[in-house]
């Protein structure tokens, strides 16, 4: 098999699907705003900003940036650790958990409708080498 032209064929396949709307919505939720949010609200109250950027893959200076921005839209709140003063821990707000529902429940939405243009047998096998493709990823990260 030639994968050089697989590997060629994939990446324009793919330049081309990230213009299909519902990838971008999904391209968009994994990283920015909605992201610090399912990320603190996955992990379980409160969370350090270093797990986040570590979990972003992003530098600190940027999660310090996103975080000023949710906190000044009120859906976290920053404070210090009282067991370890140099800590700060950061949790949701009621109305962070709203708006981390509601951005949750937007995407699901918008990835149901993309999986149900695929049709029943092809979107069970895109879910299928995704879940592949992802624990491929997270034992190279080991």
């Amino acid at each position: 098999m030639d994968y050089t032209k697989l590997a060629e064929d994939f990446l324009r396949e793919m330049r081309a699907f990230r213009r299909f709307k519902p990838q971008k919505s999904i391209n968009e939720s994994m990283h920015g705003e909605a992201f610090v949010l399912h990320h603190i609200a996955t992990s379980g109250n409160p969370v350090i900003p270093s797990e986040i950027s570590e979990a972003m893959g992003i530098s600190g200076a940027r999660i310090a940036a996103t975080l000023n921005s949710l906190e000044n839209k009120c859906y976290i709140i920053r404070q210090i650790d009282t067991s370890d003063r140099r800590r700060i821990l950061v949790t949701l707000t009621e109305k962070g958990r709203e708006q981390e529902h509601a951005c949750r429940r937007k995407l699901t939405e918008t990835v149901e409708k993309m999986l149900r243009l695929l049709g029943e047998d092809d979107a069970k096998e895109y879910v299928r080498i995704t879940r592949k493709m992802a624990s491929l990823a997270q034992c190279n990260d080991d």
